[in-house]
């Protein structure tokens, strides 16, 4: 179990998120899309969120600015977060519009809400888990489209507050948080999209 665990910090890493949100999102609407829409969209966020961070990561590291893919030193994490956030920024007003895709548009603005606390608490010298953020913000998303297409696919949710508690474990036998910084993660992500989630419900 030991070995397995520490997968769960790599699937489920914050970088893949938003490409797990916006499939999940397609996933519950599929009729009300055309493929080349759908593969238009997630390949935009595909490449904003996932290739565009790991190509400013490399330069980061090439400069020796981070020292790790996973970010452990709390000045290292300014820098990527403020990047994360005009990331989104980008995405909500130009591409995930509320108009088109409400339920997705809010997803990323409660993104973008936990990122600029954990970016916040950072000046705080609060370290937040990005991947406890990220996981239950997933969570969340997920059982509001649950509620929201009246779907019953309460296995899916099952599976991700699963996930959730296995990242958790996960963090903390690579010995990269403390319980309390996991906690601080997962209320944060959880708090911020909730808080939106009752606007397109």
């Amino acid at each position: 179990m030991k070995k397995i665990l520490p997968l769960f910090s790599y699937i489920f890493h914050p970088l893949f998120i938003p490409a797990m949100a916006t499939s999940v999102y397609f996933l519950f609407g599929i009729s009300n899309f055309r493929v080349e829409e759908i593969t238009i969209i997630l390949t935009q966020i595909i490449t904003l969120t996932i290739f565009i961070p790991i190509v400013f990561y490399l330069f980061l590291r090439s400069t020796g600015k981070v020292d790790s893919i996973m970010i452990p030193n709390i000045d290292q994490r300014k820098i990527p977060l403020l990047l994360q956030c005009f990331i989104i920024i980008l995405l909500v007003q130009k591409s995930i519009t509320i108009e088109r895709y409400p339920e997705l548009h809010f997803f990323f603005l409660g993104a973008l809400l936990s990122t600029l606390t954990a970016l916040v608490s950072l000046f705080f010298n609060i370290k937040v888990s990005l991947h406890m953020l990220a996981v239950s913000s997933l969570t969340v998303f997920v059982f509001g489209l649950n509620i929201h297409h009246q779907a019953n696919a309460i296995y899916m949710v099952v599976f991700f507050v699963i996930s959730t508690g296995f990242v958790a474990s996960s963090r903390l036998e690579m010995k990269a948080h403390s319980p309390k910084e996991l906690l601080i993660g997962l209320l944060i992500g959880s708090i911020s999209q909730l808080l939106l989630l009752f606007l397109w419900l």
